[in-house]
């Protein structure tokens, strides 16, 4: 699934692209979603922006067009005539422009808004702080994390309402750097525990913007620490990588059980010591 750092790439390379230029055609593939991206044509897009894992191109005369790439949705440009890269049944929307054509291929969301649908969308408005945002609001989100108690570490860092932008790779990459527990109650760990792990997220994600394979680690081999390594042996200590499905949508977390000791008491439940 793109994460925060694709995502925000994605949209500095459609605002270079097409911020300021106007829709000569909009073309909507999805016939499901015809009612919801009408009247793009001769619209001009004043702003390309990221929101955590959404995007959003805002239009002349108001409102926007918001898409949510799921696990395997993105956008490509191309100039015009040039074969796509990917077959046109996956393509959602099309945007020409003079020259250049924004294709949109398998989103999980796609959908035109107006500015009062902007304000109220009940995703977009409920976001937690951004991680890549210019001023990341460190101690809302550490906040909204602390009301979460109850919740496994490895869930809260992905439920984007707390904090936006981290995902699978990012959640199992970190919470190892951390040496912390992904299954223990968020109640486990201490403000600072907390401010940690999100400053070490925004660290990885801000150096991944360059466009190169996301990397959490330097030097020869591998390039993640632990993502996709199940059963192999950890870089740091040599005992096996593991991995377990966690949350009500089964997300894989990848961890090392000896470097990421359990903090989970013996009936299941986190200790809680002293949040400050």
């Amino acid at each position: 699934m793109p994460e925060g750092d694709t995502i925000f790439r994605s949209a500095v390379q459609l605002r270079r692209a097409i911020e300021g230029r106007a829709i000569d055609r909009a073309d909507v593939w999805d016939r499901l979603r015809d009612s919801l991206l009408g009247g793009l044509a001769g619209r001009t897009i004043t702003a390309v922006e990221a929101r955590g894992k959404h995007l959003l191109m805002h239009l002349s005369q108001g409102g926007a067009i918001h898409s949510h790439m799921g696990m395997t949705g993105s956008w490509h440009l191309y100039p015009a005539g040039e074969p796509w890269q990917k077959p046109a049944s996956y393509a959602a929307l099309t945007l020409t422009f003079d020259g250049l054509q924004a294709v949109c291929f398998t989103p999980k969301t796609l959908e035109h808004l107006s500015s009062d649908a902007l304000r109220r969308h009940p995703h977009l408005s409920g976001l937690g702080p951004d991680l890549l945002a210019g001023e990341f609001a460190m101690e809302e989100a550490v906040a909204r994390l602390r009301g979460a108690e109850g919740t496994p570490l490895g869930v809260a860092v992905m439920n984007q309402r707390l904090v936006s932008g981290i995902g699978n790779v990012y959640k199992s990459e970190v919470l190892f750097l951390q040496k912390l527990d992904p299954f223990a109650d968020v109640a486990a760990y201490s403000d600072d525990e907390l401010r940690a792990v999100l400053a070490v997220a925004r660290r990885h994600m801000l150096r991944n913007l360059d466009g190169r394979p996301r990397a959490t680690r330097v030097g020869a081999g591998a390039r993640l620490w632990v993502y996709h390594r199940s059963g192999g042996p950890c870089l740091k200590c040599e005992g096996p990588i593991a991995m377990q499905r966690q949350g009500e949508a089964g997300r894989s977390t990848y961890w090392c059980p000896a470097c990421q000791p359990s903090r989970r008491s013996s009936d299941g439940s986190a200790g809680c010591p002293d949040p400050r």
